[in-house]
């Protein structure tokens, strides 16, 4: 007979929290919120060995619905679960994971992993997604190959670190990618093959996100209007994007640092891959200069998940040399 590949043996409980998102809609007509999480796992074939497999659902929204408040109940919940030595999955729409699961892994400081799947297609659409991947999230979670490893997301049988992925494509069933070091690893046969890991951070424990953060990006020929708009607002922070490897123009730097001086104003480049430089150009308004103001590189993070790290600083009460020093950890 042929050798055959043995069923995984989860190697602790798994819970799933259900957040919403088309994983769980009904496409009829237009597709909108049907099935909670209980729903969707008796819904789904595949997940019947896994003893005491739990649900529970927080909010059945669209992610674009989401306020910030209930991204924060959802990652509550699910470090809590996570800190009882539970693998957490969390179903989420697709337009607003980034954002959510990043949250999840500024708040978890468990060895249990908490990984977010969600669906490119409703649950009633033909070659639906979400069931391959709900099955290949819970088998991540089960697992001890992705303990200590924060939080992940599990999308298309790939795995990436909430840190650095980001939703790259509006209808792929591969829509999540991490362009600056690929994903961790991937899901075979429910098996998880884990290929690397990225360091995790210290851990924050915002008691709201009430702060207000804008992004503000930068082009060609900017010549400051909408960064004075928002700093009229009184914004509480800033993240603010720079050409190339850290660059703008030398009146809008001048602007930026003498925002930096009131509040924290963190800045991101505006490609996919790459980071702010250090010291390769020096003419008026280079990263030579960004570096001696007192704006905050964001290092390897994309401006969503920028935001959604100054949000979680400034709800902690962190003075803005703590809020560099936390950044600093994804300036390497």
């Amino acid at each position: 007979m042929p050798n055959r590949r043995a069923e995984p043996v989860p190697a602790r409980r798994v819970r799933v929290i259900g957040a919403g998102g088309t994983i769980g809609m009904d496409g009829t007509g237009g597709a909108t919120p049907q099935l909670d999480a209980g729903a969707l796992v008796a819904s789904v074939p595949g997940l019947q060995h896994y003893e005491g497999l739990g649900a529970e659902t927080v909010a059945n929204l669209p992610s674009a619905h989401l306020r910030l408040d209930q991204m924060l109940e959802i990652c509550r919940r699910a470090r809590d679960a996570a800190r009882r030595g539970i693998g957490v999955v969390v179903t989420h729409g697709t337009d607003t994971l980034e954002e959510t699961a990043m949250l999840c892994d500024i708040l978890s400081d468990a060895e249990a992993p908490v990984v977010f799947t969600g669906a490119i297609r409703p649950a009633s659409a033909p070659g639906a997604d979400g069931p391959a991947n709900l099955v290949d999230a819970v088998a991540v979670a089960a697992g001890e190959d992705a303990a200590g490893l924060g939080t992940l997301v599990v999308f298309g049988g790939e795995i990436h670190h909430a840190r650095v992925v980001r939703k790259t494509d509006t209808t792929s069933l591969t829509a999540f990618s991490s362009p600056q070091i690929g994903p961790l690893g991937r899901v075979t046969e429910g098996h998880a093959v884990i290929w690397s890991r990225i360091p995790r951070n210290p851990t924050l424990d915002p008691p709201t996100l009430d702060k207000r953060v804008f992004i503000v990006p930068t082009t060609a020929g900017d010549d400051g209007s909408l960064a004075r708009a928002a700093l009229a607002t009184e914004p509480d922070g800033v993240v603010i994007g720079t050409l190339g490897a850290g660059h703008m123009t030398p009146e809008l730097l001048d602007l930026w640092a003498e925002a930096a001086t009131r509040i924290p104003v963190v800045a991101y480049c505006r490609p996919e891959r790459g980071v702010i430089l250090n010291a390769t150009y020096g003419y008026a308004g280079s990263e030579m200069d960004l570096r001696t103001t007192g704006v905050i590189p964001a290092g390897f993070l994309s401006p969503q998940a920028a935001r959604v790290k100054l949000l979680a600083c400034l709800a902690s009460g962190l003075s803005v040399d703590e809020v560099r020093w936390a950044f600093s950890q994804d300036d390497g």
